[in-house]
């Protein structure tokens, strides 16, 4: 698996509806914390999860916006997410957070080493379609793309790769392979990377490697608006060591992707000796005594057994060792899920210096429950779009009736989850500790979400007085003596719609029922009222009272029945001579091979028993 790891930057978003912010550093605000910040007021001394007055006296022309509104966020990733979506064929993009984007191209970058020509690596060409050989970009596969670690990009470094000693196909193993594989994911990475920026107008930070884990790590080395490549080898010889391993040792252990601040915690404490101190301010996790992966590989008796010793208790996932394990040695067999077309959950919350009343908790439950619902609306309904459509509505200009736009749920959450955090009571010394705890209750998604006739204010209230409060109390029975630093609503359990599905399956039929009648408007079915027609049809058959049903095209498309450049009448096309064989295919004329003796009629061989005994019965 290759894996390219974009990432774009929340202020980026600020930057591109202002450009004159790119060069003045430029600081997001959420209440009275910078939540991120530009690299240009990085380079002035400010950081994340900094204090907005820290900031001010650190770098006093620093423009601060607020960021409390997270939609412009979150429209900006869906567009960046849809665009680099397009560029996979394998659909593996998998998004993290709102700016971090996993890309496995291992399947593009396979079909491009198949077609490159060895002798002529100076001028290849990255093919971005299987179907159209124009469609892609001109490259110089003698170097890698952008930076590298080690930072050496040169290929000819390797006098066996530089005279073509080894296998460069898809099928090709060890160092030479991958590392063709990579100088490919490199380039690609380099095109994305020029495209966003182009088109979208973002800069992004890419990290190139075969796992999740190492490219979302190496893409951190040189930012901004750069991308770096992981060298081979992966793997330790008894010359050389793996450049994973080397890479990673130098990582504190709460940095590596995949371990929590507790599992670091109890890491560090087994390895210092001692409880580790960390950071007591806005930074969660931040600590104090930093222990690094090689500190702790090199630990006596370190391994997965130890590991799962540490981690391991009373509701501790089982294997949680051997994945930590792996993660400190660069193994991360996780794949990049597929592209969804639905979140797996939504959920807004908030966080509280002090909420300790109960009508301030229906206060904020009020606001909360009002963004949940709103941002249920934006990603999980859609909009009838059928503009062919025919029902109830204005007429369009074919005199047609036009069904107004309706909207319906493209997927259902069917859970309503609450969450809180308390804080724990004082300690006898006044001081108070500090716990990352949470506990939530759960429930069914009431209906009345579904009502989207209502607004999302109305439907809040409701919400609130008839499932969260309830949900609250039982959460916390007591009526006072709880303080609370966070509430969370969380709709889960999404699951598409029949209506989406698309393996055919409880689709829904409705929309084809409406088109119905505009797209068989051409194709009336009516009684003859022609005389002439209707004597020869009563002569050819005994009931006289039988009439003759006929398709009467409309006038409006006349054209279509223009044969031989002259336009005919409805009894002229019938008495047309029609070679009838000719529509036939040759399944068709090979399944009618049988003709029945009785009625001389052709029958299938499979039915000709059956038919053969209606001739009987009825004798």
């Amino acid at each position: 698996m290759l894996t390219v790891a974009p990432l774009i930057q929340y202020a980026a978003v600020f930057e591109k509806e202002d450009p004159k912010l790119r060069y003045l550093p430029l600081a997001v605000q959420q209440k009275q914390i910078i939540v991120t910040c530009n690299y240009e007021a990085r380079r002035h001394g400010l950081y994340k999860l900094q204090r907005v007055t820290e900031a001010r006296k650190k770098c006093p022309e620093v423009i601060i916006v607020l960021g409390e509104d997270l939609n412009r966020f979150r429209n900006a990733s869906k567009e960046n997410y849809n665009f680099l979506r397009k560029f996979a064929w394998s659909g593996r993009v998998e998004r993290l957070g709102f700016d971090e984007v996993f890309i496995d191209v291992t399947d593009m970058v396979d079909y491009n080493l198949e077609s490159m020509n060895p002798n002529a690596l100076q001028s290849s060409f990255f093919h971005l379609s299987r179907y159209d050989p124009t469609f892609g970009f001109e490259m110089d596969c003698r170097r890698m793309a952008g930076h590298t670690v080690p930072a050496d990009s040169a290929l000819p470094t390797n006098p066996a790769l530089s005279h073509g000693l080894f296998d460069w196909s898809a099928s090709g193993g060890g160092d030479a392979g991958l590392y063709m594989r990579l100088m490919l994911g490199s380039h690609l990475a380099q095109h994305l990377r020029h495209q966003l920026e182009e088109i979208q107008g973002y800069t992004s930070t890419v990290g190139i490697s075969t796992t999740k884990l190492v490219s979302k790590l190496v893409g951190n080395v040189n930012k901004p608006k750069g991308q770096t490549t992981l060298l081979p080898p992966y793997c330790s010889t008894v010359s050389y060591g793996s450049n994973v391993t080397r890479f990673l040792d130098d990582h504190d252990i709460g940095k590596i992707p995949g371990i929590g601040f507790k599992t670091a915690q109890r890491i560090r404490e087994h390895v210092l000796g001692h409880s580790a101190a960390f950071d007591m301010g806005l930074i969660h996790g931040g600590t104090k005594e930093s222990v690094s992966v090689r500190d702790v590989r090199l630990s006596p008796s370190m391994g997965t057994q130890l590991l799962e010793k540490l981690l391991g208790g009373p509701g501790a996932q089982k294997g949680t060792g051997a994945k930590v394990w792996g993660l400190l040695n660069g193994v991360d067999r996780a794949p990049v899920s597929r592209a969804r077309e639905v979140p797996q959950q939504i959920s807004v919350e908030d966080s509280y210096i002090r909420l300790d009343t109960m009508l301030a908790v229906e206060k904020e439950l009020e606001m909360l429950s009002r963004s949940l619902l709103s941002r249920l609306r934006e990603d999980l309904v859609c909009n009838d779009d059928d503009d062919e459509g025919l029902s109830r509505g204005k007429k369009g200009d074919d005199g047609a009736r036009r069904v107004p736009r309706t909207r319906q749920w493209l997927a259902c959450p069917r859970t309503l989850r609450l969450t809180t955090r308390p804080r724990p009571p004082l300690n006898p010394d006044g001081t108070r500790s500090r716990t990352f705890n949470r506990i939530s209750r759960s429930c069914d998604m009431p209906s009345l979400v579904w009502k989207l006739s209502k607004n999302a204010e109305e439907l809040s209230e409701r919400l609130v007085q008839e499932t969260l409060i309830p949900l609250f109390h039982k959460l916390h029975p007591e009526k006072s003596g709880w303080d609370l630093s966070l509430l969370n609503l969380c709709a889960t359990n999404i699951s598409l719609t029949a209506a989406s599905s698309t393996d055919g399956a409880g689709r829904d039929i409705s929309k084809m029922f409406r088109r119905q009648e505009h797209v068989l408007k051409d194709w009336k079915i009516g009684e003859c009222t022609d005389a002439t027609v209707l004597a020869e049809n009563h002569a050819a058959t005994d009931d006289p009272d039988q009439g003759r049903l006929y398709m009467e095209p409309d006038p409006a498309n006349d054209h279509e029945l223009d044969l031989a450049g002259a336009k005919g009448s409805q009894r002229e096309i019938e008495e047309c001579e029609v070679d009838e064989d000719c529509w036939q295919s040759d399944d068709e004329v090979a399944g009618f091979d049988n003709i029945c003796a009785t009625c001389k009629l052709p029958v299938p061989q499979f039915a000709m028993a059956a038919h053969q005994r209606f001739h009987d019965l009825q004798d």
